[in-house]
C-alpha cells in the first residue's frame, strides 16, 4: 500500500525537525540524484526522499531507499494526493511543472481541488459543454493531462495565482488572460511541444492615432491603393525589399543541406548588402560592425546567423541569436548595442520569415508603440523575449486592420515594416485636428527667422533661452527656470545653440567668412615659407550652418553615443590633407576601416620587443645612427604603436583647423607595406563619424591642432558634448531621417550695420531659400570661394532692445525675412514686498514714461521680478531704475522727478519720494536778470518712500 497523506506529512515534519542533509542519509538519498522536489507551505523537498521515507509511517511498513524507490511512481503518487511538483530548470532552481502567464506576467499554476465525494484531490478540467458544477468537471491526477488539455485540446482548467492572490478559477490558455507558458522539459517532449511558448496578446490600438498615420502615409504616397497595387511607394520602398525576400528564399533552398555557418554567412552578406543585391535594411554602422566581427571571430555569428534562420520558434531563436552575439557587439562599441541586437537577428529572421517576424528599426518601431500603445517597445537592455513578443503582437494587428479594414492586403510583416517606417520615424503632434499634410511636413524642419522686441527688462532673454531650447526639439517645462537653464547650456555645449552679439564694429568677416594671417608654422601647406598668409576664416554664422548641414538626425534605433570620458583621444593626419596626391590614402582609410601612419619607414615593428621606448630608439638608430630623440620616426611611432591603445578614439585633421573624421582604435599594430615605400604602419579603426564636410575644431577642441602626425590631445580641452553630438549625427553616409535642429541667437540684432554683417546672404534666410526647400539657392563666399546654403534646420532668434532703436529704423530687407514678436512689461507678474505695491509701481512709471517720451522705453518687469525685500527694491530704483531714466530724459531731472512723482510746479526746493530739489543761487553779476530760469541741483535720497506714489 502507497503512503497516505498523513504519512507524507509525518515525513515532511521529521525532514523540517532533522535537517535535509541528516534525512538524505538517514534514509539513502542522494542530493545530486535530485531532479524534482515536492512542495508544501511555500517549501520545497525532495520528492522521491520524501515518499520512500512516508512508508516507514505507514502501519506495518518500513521506509524505502533510493534504490527501492521509483521516483516517476512518487511525483504521480504525491501529485495524486494534492502536492504540487517543483522540477529542476539547467540553471539548478526548481519549478513548478507548469506555470502559465497573464498579459502582465503574473504567475498561476493548476490547483488540486479535494471531493467531497470521492474524498480525492485532483486537478480539475472542464468539459466542453459544460457548466462550472463540480459533478460536470473532469477529474486528473497528472500534470500531463493537464498541459495537454489546456496547451493541445484548448480546454478550460481550474488555476490559481501562485502567489495565492484571488480565487481558483477556470481559465483557458490562449483566452485573453492566459498568453504564455513555461513547462517541464521531459512532460514538454512527451508531448511533442516547446517547453517554453506564448500566444501574443490582443491589443487594443488607438484607433485616431493609427487613422491619422494612415493620412501621412496617403499624403506621401498619393498613388498608393494597396500593397499590390502601391504606386510610387513600390520604387521608393518596397521593391528592394522583395528582391532581398527572393533572394533570402533562394538561399533556405539551396543551402539547406549546408552548414549552419554556411548559411549564415550566405544570409549575413545579403542583410548587410554585401552579396551583390543591394540592401539599406542594416545602416551603415551597423553593417561595419558585422564586417568587424566577422574578420576578427570568424564563423561565429555565421553559425549564430544559420541557427537563427533555421530554428522552429522564431522568439526562441532570436532571442538565442541575441544571447550568443552580445559579448560581440557589447565589446565592440562605445555605446551599449541595444539597437544593434533588435535589429540584426530581426532583420535575419524576417528575410526568412516575413509571415511571422518584424523586422525592427529601434526609433521608428519604439514610437509606434508609443503612440498607439501608450508605451514603449524596448527597454535599456538587449531585445527580450517579451518585447519581440510585443512588437510581433503590435505588428499583427497593424496587419489586420490593414487586411480586414483598409482593404491594402499586406503580404507579410515587411509591409507593416513599411508602413511604421515611413510614418513613425517621429512621434506625431497630439493635437488630433492637426491635418495630416500639416503632419507630414513636419518631417522636414521649416526654419523660423524671429526676432523678440521690446524694452529693457521685459525677459527678452529668458524668452530667448525658451525658445531656443524649444525650437531644438527638448520639453519646456514653463516656470522651471533652473531646468530650462540646464538644458540650454547642454544644447550650447553639444553646438546646437549658438550665441553673437551685435555690436557698432560688428562685421562680414567675424559673423560668415574673412582672411585671417596664418604664420608659416600654422599651415600645413606651407612647404617651409616664413613669414604669414592671409587664410579664410569661418566665422560663427558659417559654423553652425555647416554643423546644421552635417547632421542627418540621429540613427534610427542608435541611443545616444556615451563616450568614455576616461579613454585616450590622439589627432591624427592621415596623409596631408592640403594634397590632392594623397586624398586616396584617407578615403582608402575610410572605406577599409583603418588608420596608416607614414613615419617609422619600412621597419616591421611588430615584433613584442618593440613595446618599450628605448627598443624603437635603439632600432632605428641601427639605420640612422645621428637620430636624435625628437626625431617623428621613433616618437611618432611611439605614440602610434604603444601610447595609442585599443578603445582610444581618434580625430582626423583637415589642416590645422578642420577636422574630418572621428574613430575607435580596435586592433594592434600592424606591419603592411604601402604604395612605394610609404604609409607601411597600420591600426584597425570603427569609425564612428566621417563628413562629407570637414567641421570647425573649436566644435570638440578649444586648442588649435598641430602639425605632428599623431599626438595625444588634452582631454581638458575636449568639448565631450559636442563630440558625442557630432558621432550621433550620422556623418557622410547617414540617411537616418530628419536633421537634428540647430539655433542662432544674435542677441542686440539692431546695433549692428545689417546691410554690412549679412552681405548677399541676406537672400538665403528666407524659408523657401533654403537647402532641401523649393527655391533653394546658394552663393559663392567671397574669400574661400566656396558654394554656401543656409539648411533648413538652422532657426535664426534675435533681440533687439527698442530703447536703443525702434522697430521703424530696422534694415527694410531683413524687417521682410524675420517675423517680430513684442514683448512689454508685465506688472501682473510682480507682487507685493514689504508693503510696496510693485505692479503699482511699475505701472505707473510706465504711464508716465509713455506720456513723456514713448512707449518702446518703458521698464520692465524684469527688474524687480527677484525683489524680496524693501533693501533689494530700492537698491533696483537707486542702480537701475533712475540712471535708466536720466539716459532716457538725456539728464533732464525735471522729467525724471515727473516719472518718479516727485514733479512740482513751484521754484522752491523740494523733498521728494526718490530724488530732493534744491534751488541753486545764481552767481554774483547774474542775480539782477529777473528774466533768468531757476537752476536746481538735483540729488538721489538716502532713502526712499513709495506711500501715495501712484497718485503722486
Amino acid at each position: 500500500m502507497r503512503p497516505n497523506k498523513d504519512a507524507v506529512l509525518s515525513a515532511l515534519e521529521e525532514f523540517d525537525q532533522i535537517g535535509r542533509p541528516a534525512f538524505m542519509e538517514k534514509y539513502g538519498f542522494a542530493d545530486r540524484n535530485i531532479t524534482y522536489e515536492v512542495e508544501h507551505d511555500g517549501r520545497s523537498y525532495p520528492s522521491k526522499a520524501i515518499f520512500g521515507s512516508a512508508f516507514g509511517f505507514m502501519p506495518g511498513d518500513v521506509a524505502r531507499n533510493s534504490e527501492t524507490c521509483n521516483g516517476t511512481e512518487a511525483r504521480e503518487h504525491l501529485e495524486h494526493l494534492g502536492f504540487d511538483i517543483l522540477s529542476k530548470d539547467p540553471a539548478g532552481s526548481h519549478k513548478r511543472q507548469l506555470t502559465l502567464f497573464s498579459t502582465n506576467g503574473q504567475a498561476f499554476q493548476p490547483t488540486r481541488t479535494f471531493n467531497r465525494a470521492t474524498k480525492k484531490s485532483a486537478y480539475r478540467l472542464q468539459r466542453p459543454g459544460t457548466t462550472n458544477k463540480t459533478s460536470d468537471a473532469e477529474e486528473v491526477d497528472k500534470i500531463i493531462d493537464v498541459a495537454r488539455a489546456m496547451l493541445i485540446d484548448g480546454r478550460l482548467a481550474r488555476v490559481k495565482a501562485t502567489d495565492g492572490t484571488g480565487p481558483a478559477n477556470y481559465v483557458g490558455y490562449g483566452k485573453r488572460t492566459l498568453v504564455r507558458y513555461e513547462l517541464d522539459p521531459a512532460i514538454a517532449a512527451e508531448l511533442g511541444i516547446p517547453a517554453q511558448s506564448g500566444i501574443l496578446e490582443t491589443v487594443d490600438l488607438d484607433r485616431s492615432v493609427l487613422e491619422r498615420l494612415r493620412q501621412l502615409f496617403e499624403v506621401k504616397y498619393p498613388d498608393f491603393k494597396a500593397f499590390d497595387d502601391s504606386g510610387g511607394y513600390l520604387a521608393a520602398e518596397d521593391q528592394s525589399k522583395r528582391v532581398l525576400l527572393d533572394r533570402a528564399s533562394a538561399i533556405m533552398r539551396e543551402k539547406h543541406a549546408e552548414s549552419d555557418e554556411v548559411l549564415g554567412a550566405m544570409l549575413l552578406d545579403l542583410v548587410a548588402g554585401k552579396s551583390g543585391v543591394p540592401s539599406s535594411l542594416l545602416d551603415w554602422r551597423i553593417a561595419k560592425l558585422v564586417t568587424d566581427i566577422r574578420r576578427e571571430e570568424p564563423g561565429e555569428i555565421e553559425q549564430a546567423a544559420g541557427r537563427l534562420a533555421r530554428g522552429d520558434n522564431p522568439i526562441d531563436a532570436i532571442s538565442a541569436f541575441a544571447s550568443d552575439t552580445w559579448h560581440m557587439l557589447s565589446t565592440r562599441t562605445p555605446a551599449r548595442p541595444f539597437a544593434e541586437s533588435r535589429t540584426i537577428p530581426t532583420m535575419i529572421r524576417a528575410l526568412v520569415d516575413g509571415q511571422r517576424v518584424l523586422g525592427i528599426r529601434s526609433t521608428p518601431t519604439d514610437n509606434a508603440s508609443k503612440m498607439l500603445l501608450g508605451k514603449g517597445a524596448f527597454g535599456q537592455q538587449p531585445l527580450t523575449e517579451d518585447e519581440m513578443r510585443h512588437v510581433i503582437t503590435l505588428a499583427e494587428e497593424i496587419a489586420r486592420i490593414m487586411r480586414e479594414e483598409w482593404g491594402w492586403n499586406p503580404r507579410d510583416l515587411w509591409d507593416v515594416q513599411g508602413f511604421i517606417w515611413e510614418t513613425c520615424q517621429k512621434r506625431i503632434s497630439e493635437n488630433a485636428d492637426e491635418p495630416a499634410d500639416t503632419a507630414m511636413r513636419d518631417h522636414t524642419i521649416m526654419p523660423t527667422n524671429l526676432i523678440l522686441y521690446g524694452p529693457p527688462g521685459t525677459g527678452k532673454t529668458y524668452a530667448t533661452a525658451e525658445e531656443a531650447v524649444r525650437l531644438c526639439g527638448e520639453t519646456v517645462v514653463r516656470d522651471d527656470r533652473e531646468a530650462l537653464m540646464s538644458s540650454y547650456r547642454s544644447l550650447h555645449q553639444k553646438g546646437r545653440i549658438a550665441f553673437v552679439t551685435f555690436h557698432q564694429n560688428f562685421s562680414y568677416e567675424d559673423f560668415v567668412e574673412g582672411l585671417r594671417p596664418v604664420t608659416a608654422a600654422q599651415d600645413e601647406g606651407a612647404s617651409g615659407s616664413v613669414g604669414f598668409s592671409l587664410q579664410p576664416q569661418d566665422g560663427v554664422f558659417k559654423l553652425i550652418a555647416e554643423l546644421a548641414a552635417s547632421n542627418h538626425g540621429r540613427a534610427a534605433g542608435g541611443d545616444a553615443p556615451v563616450i568614455d570620458r576616461n579613454r585616450k583621444i590622439f589627432k591624427m593626419s592621415l596623409g596631408r590633407s592640403w594634397a590632392s596626391e594623397d586624398d586616396v590614402i584617407y578615403q582608402d582609410a575610410i572605406r577599409d576601416g583603418y588608420v596608416v601612419l607614414g613615419w617609422g619607414g619600412e621597419v616591421d615593428w611588430s615584433d613584442p620587443r618593440y613595446d618599450a621606448w628605448d627598443a624603437i630608439k635603439e632600432r632605428w638608430r641601427q639605420d640612422f645612427p645621428d637620430a636624435s630623440g625628437n626625431d617623428p620616426n621613433m616618437s611618432q611611432m611611439y605614440a602610434f604603436r604603444i601610447n595609442m591603445q585599443i578603445g582610444s578614439l581618434i580625430v582626423i585633421s583637415d589642416g590645422n583647423r578642420k577636422f574630418r573624421a572621428v574613430g575607435e582604435i580596435t586592433g594592434p599594430y600592424q606591419f603592411v607595406p604601402g604604395t612605394n615605400g610609404e604609409y607601411n604602419h597600420r591600426r584597425s579603426v570603427r569609425w564612428l563619424w566621417h563628413g562629407d564636410e570637414s567641421l570647425p575644431r573649436e566644435l570638440i577642441y578649444d586648442k588649435e591642432l598641430s602639425q605632428v602626425s599623431a599626438y595625444q590631445m588634452n582631454s581638458r580641452h575636449v568639448n565631450w558634448d559636442g563630440l558625442e553630438q557630432i558621432v550621433a549625427s550620422g556623418g557622410a553616409t547617414a540617411t537616418f531621417g530628419t536633421p537634428e535642429p540647430f539655433v542662432l541667437i544674435i542677441d542686440e540684432i539692431n546695433r549692428a550695420n545689417i546691410s554690412k554683417v549679412f552681405g548677399e546672404l541676406i537672400t538665403l534666410l528666407e524659408p523657401d531659400k533654403r537647402i532641401g526647400q523649393e527655391n533653394a539657392l546658394t552663393v559663392r563666399l567671397p574669400y574661400s570661394k566656396q558654394e554656401f546654403g543656409v539648411p533648413a534646420n538652422l532657426h535664426i532668434i534675435g533681440t533687439m532692445n527698442t530703447a536703443d532703436r525702434s522697430i521703424a529704423l530696422l534694415d527694410t530687407a531683413l524687417r521682410r525675412r524675420f517675423e517680430f514678436r513684442e514683448l512689454m512689461p508685465d506688472a501682473s507678474l510682480l507682487g507685493t514686498v514689504d508693503g510696496i505695491d510693485l505692479a503699482a509701481l511699475l505701472a505707473t512709471v510706465n504711464e508716465r514714461i509713455e506720456y513723456l517720451f514713448d512707449r518702446e522705453h518703458q521698464i520692465g518687469h524684469a527688474y524687480f521680478i527677484r525683489c524680496e525685500t524693501r533693501d533689494e527694491v530700492d537698491e533696483v530704483m537707486r542702480n537701475k531704475v533712475i540712471p535708466l531714466l536720466a539716459e532716457y530724459f538725456y539728464e533732464d531731472w525735471a522729467k525724471v522727478a515727473a516719472v518718479l512723482g516727485d514733479g512740482d510746479d513751484g521754484e522752491g526746493d523740494r523733498e521728494g519720494r526718490f530724488i530732493d530739489r534744491r534751488r541753486l543761487k545764481a552767481p554774483k553779476g547774474l542775480g539782477g536778470d529777473e528774466d533768468a530760469a531757476p537752476r536746481y541741483r538735483w540729488s538721489v535720497r538716502d532713502t526712499f518712500s513709495y506711500g501715495g506714489f501712484a497718485s503722486a
